[in-house]
């Protein structure tokens, strides 16, 4: 109980953190729109945009009006920057938070010391805007790119809650928490295994692809352990419970997933590295300003405007923008061609991956178990025919390759024949009567057994299982089924191989498979029968070597990896778990759409670095302009209002021509 309260504990917590990203969201909606009403009045109000617009508008009291509507604005507007600001200071990680908080807290302080008695002219106005804009460019930035992570609790998911207890001939229904080391179970047809063990009665074909990766289900049978969340086939077992909780193999998968998560590089965004410099600027600049003029004799009040100038110049509106625009842009239109992007430094990222790794099944083959060939032996009967008789013998069994030539044949619109004294031959094959004729759909170790040659022409260097038809004891025909490499996969490759990556595959086939696919496509190198710490094994030692690594996957056994590489990638088409632990996730399940990220990474980083010089290159002229330290040149706060306006304007229509470069 203990072991599954903890594993629940686990799931709310990462369910609490999606719900909480959420409602940050709607907070920073609120705290914009509520902001933007209070701005309205406070620049009505203020002395500043009064000069600027030419007009005039005063009354008894109205600066005490004006310091009531910028404090309520400055606590509820300015919250989540003050908050940041103490986050960043308690992790020594100064960053966009601690530049907006310096500026207002600066720029508050400094108007109400104004409205008090202090000589000069409140900021007011400037504290309004700066924390509308900021509002604004987090919520677009927030709402582009939601980046909770509910791996672990999907992992969770892919447990059954219940079990079936056996109790001598009873069956017992209880919750998979209460089942201990040693209990026998029933695991019926179809149904989720809910804990490791090992079968004691019957056999069955389990598929296992969401836990090992192996595209073909596999068949368990008596002594056989079994791994919970895999799925059983179309008959029963009864298993006896080894591991349960934290020792089970998916509770390990979930600590590898959560390790690498936990230990993954936390990159800092680019626009919070530019504000960590803007922050060390201002506040460097602003008590350099004020010492000077000081020491130079002047007033106190005039060296302190000289400084809280400085200082609240130094964060420019348009760097609250310059990124967030850039990346609900680039978001946007990357989800129209099929990329939804999770994590938005694995995307900026993208530009440096250096060597890639992919999974087999379901991201460069289709993830099915389908016929890749099949060629008759006989004049009299023709490929169609013979893959008509073989799809009519197997049209009643649930084995994958039974499954793979049925969808072939129901693919060609073919007529299957009524099959009589249908019987299985154990691990051989089937056989049955087709129009009083007895037909066989067999394994090649049939064929040995019966000393039949093998066909020269089934022989391959493909990854291919191969099923032999004979009528009555004469070979007419094979059948051969492959998991098929997808079409894109090979461009995809060419165009990777192009803008120079290494470019591996890891896999939980087994070697011949993985070899055959290796060489198809041309990889440098394949990893075989690789368990998931094996996969996560694989990337940190390419990260050890030097190597910027994506990771390329799409089932449970993938999430580790897709964690622990610097950029991690899911296939559309695979399991939750995998597009959760990832960055981003390729909505078509085509490799060739890993090459355009790397093209849209590259394009968006490149626009928001020309951003980052819009947004800061104002402060460049305006800065030392407002120290006043340059004879005859001294800047008016209104000037400094239009240097920010024009800028933000800028950043805004540059950000608008990403679209026509991702195009």
């Amino acid at each position: 109980m203990k072991e599954e309260h903890e594993q629940h504990e686990k799931s709310h917590k990462n369910h609490s953190h999606h719900d909480h990203h959420a409602m940050m969201i709607k907070d920073f909606k609120k705290r914009f729109w509520i902001s933007l009403v209070l701005t309205i009045p406070i620049l009505v109000l203020s002395e500043m945009i009064q000069q600027w617009l030419g007009y005039t508008l005063s009354f008894t009291g109205d600066q005490y009006v004006l310091f009531g509507l910028s404090t309520i604005l400055f606590f509820y507007g300015g919250w989540p920057f003050l908050k940041g600001l103490a986050d960043e200071l308690r992790e020594k990680n100064p960053g966009m938070m601690t530049l907006i908080a310096v500026a207002i807290i600066v720029a508050y302080g400094y108007s109400t010391a104004v409205v008090f008695g202090l000589d000069g002219m409140d900021f007011y106005w400037e504290l309004a805007t700066l924390i509308v804009v900021m509002l604004l460019g987090h919520w677009i930035e927030m709402k582009s790119v939601m980046g909770a992570s509910r791996s672990l609790e999907l992992l969770v998911k892919l447990m059954p809650a219940d079990a079936h207890l056996l109790d001598g001939e009873d069956v017992k229904e209880v919750k998979v928490s209460e089942l201990k080391k040693g209990d026998r179970i029933l695991i019926k047809a179809n149904e989720k295994i809910p804990a490791d063990g090992v079968i004691e009665k019957g056999e069955s074909h389990l598929d296992e692809s969401m836990i090992s990766g192996e595209s073909k289900p596999v068949k368990r049978s008596k002594g056989d352990e079994v791994v919970g969340g895999s799925v059983n086939g179309n008959q029963s077992l009864e298993v006896k419970v080894q591991k349960t909780g934290e020792e089970s193999y998916l509770n390990k998968v979930i600590g590898l997933v959560k390790e690498a998560q936990s230990s993954k590089s936390k990159t800092q965004h680019l626009a919070d590295k530019a504000a960590k410099w803007l922050t060390f600027i201002a506040l460097g600049a602003g008590t350099a300003t004020l010492v000077v003029w000081l020491l130079m004799g002047k007033p106190w009040d005039y060296a302190l405007e000289r400084m809280v100038t400085v200082m609240v110049i130094s964060c420019p509106h348009a760097l609250g923008l310059a990124i967030p625009l850039v990346v609900a842009i680039s978001t946007s239109v990357s989800a129209g061609k099929g990329l939804l992007i999770r994590n938005r430094t694995a995307f900026e990222n993208a530009r440096k991956i250096t060597a890639l790794v992919f999974d087999k099944t379901g991201t460069l083959t289709e993830g099915n178990f389908g016929v890749s060939r099949y060629e008759s032996l006989s004049e009299d009967l023709s490929e169609q025919q013979l893959l008509a008789f073989a799809a009519s013998l197997e049209q009643g069994s649930e084995h994958p390759i039974a499954q793979g030539i049925v969808k072939k044949a129901k693919e060609e619109k073919l007529d299957l024949h009524e099959v009589s004294q249908f019987e299985g031959l154990t691990g051989k094959g089937v056989q049955g009567e087709v129009d009083g004729e007895s037909w066989k759909v067999v394994s090649p170790g049939y064929l040995e057994e019966k000393n039949i040659s093998l066909p020269e022409k089934s022989q391959s260097d493909k990854a291919e299982t191969i099923v032999f038809i004979l009528r009555g004891e004469d070979l007419v025909g094979f059948v051969a089924l492959a998991d098929k490499v997808r079409e894109d996969s090979l461009p995809a490759i060419k165009s990777l191989k192009k803008a120079g990556m290494k470019l591996f595959m890891a896999t939980g086939d087994n070697d011949q498979t993985a070899k055959a696919v290796s060489e198809e496509l041309g990889l440098d190198d394949y990893f075989s029968e690789v368990l998931p710490d094996e996969k996560v094994d694989i990337i940190k030692k390419l990260q050890k070597d030097g190597y910027f690594v994506a990771m390329t996957g799409d089932g449970v056994n993938d999430a580790p990896a897709l964690a622990q590489a610097n950029v991690g990638i899911a296939v559309g088409s695979g399991t939750d778990v995998a597009a959760e632990t990832a960055d981003i996730i390729l909505v078509n399940s085509n490799p060739k759409d890993i090459a355009q990220l790397v093209r849209f990474g590259t394009a968006t980083y490149k626009k928001m670095i020309q951003n980052l010089v819009w947004a800061t290159g104002y402060n460049a002229v305006a800065l030392p302009l407002a120290t006043g330290f340059i004879p005859g040149l001294l800047i008016n706060p209104a000037v400094g209002a239009i240097f920010m306006s024009l800028s933000t304007i800028i950043v805004a229509a540059n950000a608008q021509l990403l679209r026509k470069q991702m195009d």
